[in-house]
């Protein structure tokens, strides 16, 4: 999808991991956080994702994977859009079974601690405590967009496109998601 605006998918995941992987004492808190299924603080998170946002690539637009996952970051993500235009904001809606069996596949097929199933629904917890809060945030602007993430990803992916470019010119777009 990113690829058909060409604008950067910037997934916090992937950022998350990079940080884990440089081996340095943040990519260690973030390990720690990651493995016992807990968020990464609102802090580090708003960092990360404002130092990849003023990367040139994403000048011009991006899709956010993953963020903003709490109100802060929401209003952080405010300031960081501030000269950018208007932010669309997905919720893909999948059940929680749905999600745990994904993840399970994802983590056999990738080798990915993080995705197992305890960890999983431990995150899937700490979403309805701290994200559940972001969609009735902007849901009460009218910037959200929810769409049924349970489809194959082709009808997932043509619903998003759709919903993007009815409610804006811009292709920059955020998914809080677990």
């Amino acid at each position: 999808m990113a690829l058909a605006w060409r604008v950067p998918h910037i997934s916090t995941g992937d950022i998350l991991r990079l940080a884990v992987a440089s081996g340095s004492m943040l990519g260690d808190a973030v390990k720690d956080a990651m493995s016992r299924g807990d968020l990464v603080s609102d802090e580090i998170m708003i960092d990360l994702v404002a130092e990849r946002l003023a990367d040139l690539d994403a000048s011009s637009g991006f899709v956010l994977d993953g963020f903003p996952r709490t109100v802060e970051q929401a209003l952080a993500l405010d300031v960081l859009m501030e000269e950018r235009g208007r932010l669309a904001v997905v919720e893909l809606s999948v059940p929680d079974d749905a999600l745990v069996s994904r993840l399970g596949r994802r983590r056999v097929l990738e080798g990915r601690a993080d995705d197992e199933e305890a960890a999983v629904r431990e995150r899937l917890s700490v979403y309805r405590q701290s994200t559940q809060p972001v969609i009735d945030f902007y849901r009460t602007r009218r910037t959200l967009l929810t769409v049924n993430g349970n489809l194959p990803a082709d009808d997932v992916t043509a619903l998003i496109s759709r919903a993007v470019g009815a409610s804006s010119s811009s292709a920059t777009a955020a998914t809080p998601r677990t």
